[in-house]
């Protein structure tokens, strides 16, 4: 019997590990704390991703691993690829978890991203705000995500509280400026390389944030052959060029029909939920599959979906399980401001009876500002 290791114990690494239980896996999972919550799932072992002996055990333990989230240090993952096999490469995570590295790639291979500028010192910082007007946004090159080591500059005022704000992190991970997009809508593509080569994508999806967290995501996404045939085709090439293998998204800007490339996530991902039961793969089995070097399979929509991100607490689960085509996630995990701790998904056969299901799930449950843009855009097609 084959057993994966999987570098991170969220509540990514304990889909992977519900995923892999059908196919006859064996899973082993390291994280830094003993109360992560796929430990729930399946065997932990509590280790310091840079402790080479704690490393060592894993090796010893697993055929195979992957991640469950881009800040496993890039230099741990290559260690161990020098000893089993790991999915996605160390070079796609190096890649992924560098904000210049990433959009320099998205740039050579043609894909559209908004202006980014180094930001290596404060004199730097206030000439790249010259440079690309505000508003725009300065980042930390590394460890942000979930709106984390972001400051926006509405003004060249801005740029001293910017730099107190974020300046004194250049030395570890380095900042970046980006230029604001204001984009009609939020994206994501998510695809999936297997070992072979083969490529495959889901229907694109439609994203929506607060306060830089995933709120909901809704799939398939109203738009033309062509739009989504840009997405696939963006994702594709850098899934080439990186040679990767196993399951990652595309985040993108759409701004007046063309797409521009904001982020890739090297592994399975928030936007991508609603695939357990809105397609007839999920993500993560065919994560699961692409580590193997086994098969990828279909993934062909059943229906609309629509994915909704609980976060701090679980609400009440019986609205949701009442509805038909209503399915319920709880992560485990203990409540906490901005945590994100389960998830729903509503499925239905098609944009009226979903509206209609999100309509009475979000009534029952006081999330009414939760559903309406995603009942908003069900409606708008007619």
């Amino acid at each position: 019997m084959t057993t994966v290791g999987i570098l991170g114990g969220g509540q990514l690494a304990r889909m992977l590990a519900l995923a892999g239980a059908p196919l006859g896996l064996r899973l082993l999972v390291m994280d830094t704390v003993a109360d992560a919550c796929a430990g729930q799932c399946a065997p932990l072992l509590v280790g310091d991703y840079r402790d080479e002996a704690a490393l060592a055990e894993f090796a010893s333990r697993v055929d195979v691993a992957t991640f469950d989230f881009e800040n496993v240090p890039a230099e741990s993952a290559e260690w161990l690829a020098q000893r089993i096999p790991v999915f996605p490469s160390p070079r796609a995570l190096a890649v992924a978890q560098d904000r210049l590295a990433e959009k320099t790639l998205f740039r050579e291979l043609g894909i559209p991203v908004p202006e980014f500028v180094d930001v290596p010192t404060r004199a730097a910082l206030e000439a790249a705000v010259a440079q690309l007007g505000t508003p725009c946004i300065l980042k930390t090159r590394r460890l942000g995500y979930d709106g984390k080591g972001q400051f926006r500059i509405r003004s060249a005022a801005d740029v001293g509280a910017a730099w107190d704000a974020l300046g004194g992190q250049v030395a570890n991970v380095g900042l970046i400026l980006e230029g604001f997009v204001a984009f009609d809508r939020e994206l994501s593509v998510i695809g999936v390389r297997g070992r072979d080569g083969e490529f495959r994508s889901w229907p694109l999806t439609e994203n929506w944030h607060v306060d830089g967290v995933l709120s909901a995501s809704l799939a398939p996404v109203a738009c033309t052959p062509a739009l989504a045939e840009q997405a696939y085709a963006h994702a594709r090439a850098l899934a080439e060029r990186l040679e990767y293998t196993g399951v990652f998204a595309l985040e993108l800007f759409c701004r007046d029909g063309l797409l521009l490339a904001n982020e890739l996530a090297p592994r399975v991902h928030n936007s991508g939920h609603w695939t357990i039961e809105g397609a007839e793969t999920s993500q993560f089995e065919n994560h699961m599959r692409a580590v193997l070097g086994l098969p990828l399979g279909d993934t062909g929509m059943l229906g609309h979906a629509c994915m909704l991100n609980w976060i701090g607490a679980m609400p009440d689960a019986a609205p949701v399980l009442q509805a038909s085509g209503g399915h319920w996630h709880d992560y485990g995990k203990s409540p906490r401001a901005g945590r994100k701790v389960g998830h729903a998904t509503l499925r239905a056969g098609g944009p009226v009876e979903l509206a209609r299901m999100l309509h009475d799930v979000g009534s029952a449950l006081g999330r009414v500002e939760q559903v309406a843009p995603v009942i908003g855009s069900l409606r708008s097609r007619g």
